[in-house]
């Protein structure tokens, strides 16, 4: 014997159905609220472990002043015509000179910031592009410095020496059996290659197209029209060479 479902049941079972196919698929992808370790996610690729970060960090340098002399030494005037330069490479910022107040040497360290302060505008820095800021060390036995420093955009990755995971063959190492390269690795090599670069933001993009050398395009196009080779010959190269065997 053959049951009739009435149309609008049979519509009304296959909404219950589709509803609660709907009900579990949305629960299995509602938060749970556990906390994983960052070894345990940590991605294979050292650069995604050690992503290189581009932020500000600061640049100083400090003038000893003794107590009975003012003005720089020819040592510490280098170092003030170096951060100039550098300052006009890099800098984002004022440079701010905290110069000694109130202690035994605040006499000689004014008078030697006026010839730091000479230096740095006649090394290009305007006087707007200097703050001045009177400071007492905390310590009394401590030699107050004037310094110097500025705002500079720095690459930096780390912190290095993170240990997670034990290294060798563990239950808390389950990596270790999946040939899998260990946290710390890359690390050093993230931190040196961020050390290293000249300019930061060469990391994030790359820098604008230099108009072409039209001299040397020229004479390149002129060589092909003739059917000559268009590459470059150095006669003297040959002249470096120790020993001529095998020829």
């Amino acid at each position: 014997m053959t049951i009739r479902v009435p149309a609008e049941r049979n519509r009304a079972l296959r909404f219950a159905a589709a509803a609660a196919g709907l009900s579990i698929a949305l629960g299995a992808c509602s938060l749970t609220g556990e906390v994983t370790t960052v070894g345990s996610v940590a991605p294979n690729d050292y650069r995604l472990r050690h992503p290189i970060a581009i932020q500000e960090a600061n640049r100083s340098i400090d003038i000893f002043v003794g107590n009975s002399r003012g003005g720089l030494s020819a040592s510490q005037r280098s170092d003030v015509v170096g951060l100039a330069q550098v300052w006009l490479h890099e800098g984002t910022g004022a440079i701010n000179a905290d110069v000694p107040a109130g202690t035994p040497n605040a006499r000689a360290a004014a008078d030697t910031f006026r010839e730091v302060r000479a230096t740095l505008m006649a090394a290009g820095i305007p006087a707007r592009g200097i703050i001045v800021r009177n400071y007492h060390p905390d310590d009394p036995r401590q030699l107050a410095t004037i310094r110097l420093n500025y705002a500079k955009i720095s690459a930096v990755a780390g912190p290095c020496g993170l240990w997670p995971d034990d290294l060798g063959p563990s239950v808390n190492n389950p990596g270790y059996f999946e040939n899998k390269p260990y946290y710390n690795f890359g690390c050093a090599y993230q931190r040196n290659m961020a050390a290293m670069v000249d300019n930061p933001s060469d990391l994030v993009q790359p820098r604008s197209e230099a108009p072409p050398y039209t001299a040397r395009r020229v004479n390149s196009y002129e060589k092909y029209r003739k059917g000559t080779t268009t590459t470059t010959s150095y006669p003297e190269a040959d002249k470096a060479k120790l020993s001529d065997t095998g020829k």
